[in-house]
């Protein structure tokens, strides 16, 4: 699994109460009824998320800029 896919699995089962994100050929396991507020809560902790892997990603230098590299 992907730093992002369990950010997702996180984000998921923390705000919209779903288990996992797999699908499972199951509509009773695949489709939920979800308040408005839980996606919005999901959708802000997705943003803070994608906010704080950007920040720790490394950035290029003026000289690896300047080069093309």
């Amino acid at each position: 699994m992907t730093q992002i896919d369990t950010i997702f699995t996180l984000i998921a089962q923390k705000h919209l109460r779903i288990d996992t994100l797999e699908t499972r050929k199951s509509d009773s396991l695949d489709f939920h009824d979800v308040a408005v507020w839980s996606i919005r809560d999901a959708l802000e902790a997705a943003f803070k998320a994608g906010v704080e892997v950007g920040m720790n990603v490394s950035r290029p230098s003026e000289r690896e800029i300047a080069s093309g590299d």
